[in-house]
């Protein structure tokens, strides 16, 4: 089964296309690491207990507050009441310790990591050629190696990214919008990294026209990670787990050795300027 990586920026298109790609003519299980992120922490999971167990004394609107239409103090669930988020944000990243961001990665990042392979393990048993791991910072979090092809969903030209995220949160100014866009690895750079993965290991969606140019845009993508993953493969994988652990092993080694070598790569340029 294939680990497709589907990765990109603020205001680039990354979650349409992961709806393409969930949608037919793929129907592929998707991974949202974001719902993940979510799902872990819900009351009554071990996650939820863990952070307030960590950080209830000290944070007293840990939880939002109780109301009859959220359940009440128990909540709906009788599992208790949702976490604040905003709280917990400001708790740990406004005014929070080095060592309290440390507390709360070291609760969620465990939880997420095996949620995400007990979906992904569940998708080869149902006999799915490939899985979509979406994940906002993948090449950030280290999930890069473990996947056989990633897909960066990118524009060429930076104005389009500005005018879609102030279209989608108007709310923002136009330097706010700026340093958030500012604020994360430049799109066009990923798109360079996926595409030194080599042809079928890497792919690059550009996205700088209309929703139909969007899915032409995925189909001819789609069609090279198709041609890297034929079925056969696929069901050779399905058939003999042992084959599956291999392959996986190879394609790990594989792409940890051309990460390793990219970096060292733009290690030396950045030494000659």
């Amino acid at each position: 089964m294939l680990l497709l990586g589907l990765t990109g920026s603020i205001a680039t298109g990354k979650s349409t296309v992961s709806q393409i790609l969930s949608s037919p003519p793929y129907n592929l299980p998707v991974v949202d690491a974001d719902k993940v992120a979510r799902q872990v922490v819900e009351p009554g999971t071990t996650g939820y207990k863990k952070i307030v167990e960590a950080f209830g004394p000290s944070t007293p609107d840990l939880l939002v507050e109780a109301t009859p239409e959220n359940g009440g103090e128990h909540g709906h669930n009788g599992k208790g009441r949702p976490l604040n988020r905003p709280a917990l944000g400001r708790r740990v990243f406004g005014e929070g310790l080095e060592s309290d961001r440390k507390t709360l990665n070291k609760i969620v990042h465990p939880a997420v990591r095996r949620e995400m392979y007990r979906q992904m393990i569940m998708a080869y048993f149902r006999g799915s050629w490939a899985v979509v791991l979406d994940v906002p910072l993948l090449f950030e979090s280290g999930w890069e190696p473990m996947c056989g092809t990633i897909m960066v969903v990118a524009v060429r030209d930076p104005k389009v990214q500005m005018q879609r995220l102030r279209a989608r949160d108007d709310h923002l100014t136009e330097e706010d919008a700026r340093n958030r866009v500012a604020s994360q690895w430049d799109i066009r750079d990923k798109a360079d990294k996926c595409l030194a993965r080599g042809e079928k290991a890497g792919v690059v969606v550009w996205n700088d026209g209309g929703k139909e140019e969007l899915k032409q845009e995925v189909d001819r993508v789609m069609a090279v990670v198709r041609k890297g993953s034929p079925p056969w493969w696929g069901w050779a994988l399905l058939l003999c787990p042992p084959l599956a652990a291999l392959a996986g092993t190879w394609s790990y080694v594989r792409m940890w050795w051309i990460k390793r070598q990219w970096e060292k790569q733009k290690t030396m340029e950045k030494a000659k300027l």
